[in-house]
């Protein structure tokens, strides 16, 4: 190889240095140059913009989570709810606000209610604070021992109050308002109240006394 091919391709490469380590801008300048076209002529959306309307019809993935009724599914209708539950932060529930202790349960407890807060209690809670709420056999147990849900401190919680706990959560406990519809919520604190011992599931049809 010639000296005057080294020292060509020595500059080249000292070219190619500067363009890269400069920064994009540059570079792509170079591109365009070359190519006549630059990466940053070209469509594009401004912050939180959408490209394309939603089809209509559609269910948005975030919603309000707020069916009409006890045993209806959510379609997306944030307005659903007639009695739409005040807002609350976690920062309330741990002082226990009123706008949280005073919410009423507005689902009975019957075998439906119960066995869906168990299916619920098993799929959120269960691995955290163990199958029967006592807090030792769940799968943190060993590295981080999660409060007993059947200690009495926990069996003198309003039902509001438990609701808010699920909701948006407390202390080290994350919420999970946004994994467990309203009315679910309500279940969930109508099976836990069995687990504690404070209520007694309904009597099946055909059972003894």
């Amino acid at each position: 190889m010639s000296r005057r091919v080294k020292t060509l391709l020595a500059r080249l490469g000292l070219v190619s240095l500067l363009l890269v380590s400069s920064g994009c801008t540059p570079l792509d300048d170079f591109l365009a140059g070359v190519f006549g076209r630059s990466m940053r002529d070209q469509s594009s959306f401004d912050p939180y913009e959408d490209p394309l309307k939603a089809p209509e019809g559609s269910v948005p993935f975030a919603s309000g989570n707020l069916p009409a009724r006890v045993g209806e599914v959510n379609v997306g209708q944030a307005e659903g709810l007639e009695d739409v539950p005040p807002p609350f932060t976690a920062l309330d529930v741990l002082n226990e606000v009123d706008v949280v202790v005073s919410l009423e349960n507005p689902v009975p407890a019957t075998t439906e209610s119960l066995d869906r807060g168990q299916e619920l209690f098993l799929r959120f809670c269960a691995p955290c604070h163990g199958p029967n709420g006592d807090g030792s056999s769940g799968y943190m147990a060993a590295v981080f021992p999660p409060y007993p849900l059947i200690a009495d401190r926990v069996v003198a919680f309003s039902d509001g109050y438990l609701y808010g706990m699920v909701r948006v959560g407390r202390g080290l406990m994350p919420g999970y308002g946004h994994r467990i519809s309203h009315f679910d919520r309500w279940h969930v604190v109508n099976y836990l109240r069995v687990l504690q011992g404070v209520a007694s599931p309904p009597a099946t049809e055909g059972g003894g006394e």
